[in-house]
């Protein structure tokens, strides 16, 4: 199934080829104040419209991940990094996706503040 996202302007924009499962809802500093619902994903499912090298990128903590912003309208689309297997994910941000209920789907909490 595929789904079209990006941040509210359009500077970002993206088209991701999977089905929705595993959403997390992360309780980290940074999750929590942006109201992040994330989804991992392979990097070579998604397929960027435009913006991919447009945003601004924000590391935290450990500087592992990747935060992706649109400078202009301040959504924040998706994060990349390397699974732990090596893999290329992103984590989309599933509000940033256009015609998602996000209230059907099942969303697992994660306890990212104590990491």
């Amino acid at each position: 199934m595929a789904h079209r996202g990006g941040c509210h302007c359009g500077a970002i924009a993206f088209d991701v080829d999977a089905s929705i499962e595993g959403v997390i809802e992360c309780n980290c500093s940074l999750c929590s104040k942006r109201g992040y619902l994330l989804w991992f994903v392979p990097r070579s499912q998604v397929t960027f419209r435009a913006g991919e090298h447009a945003s601004t990128v924000y590391r935290f903590n450990k500087h592992h991940i990747a935060h992706h912003f649109c400078p202009t309208c301040g959504c924040a689309p998706y994060a990349a990094a390397d699974a732990p297997d090596g893999t290329p994910t992103i984590a989309v941000n599933v509000r940033c996706l256009d015609g998602v209920d996000v209230h059907a789907l099942d969303i697992k909490p994660v306890d990212g503040r104590s990491c």
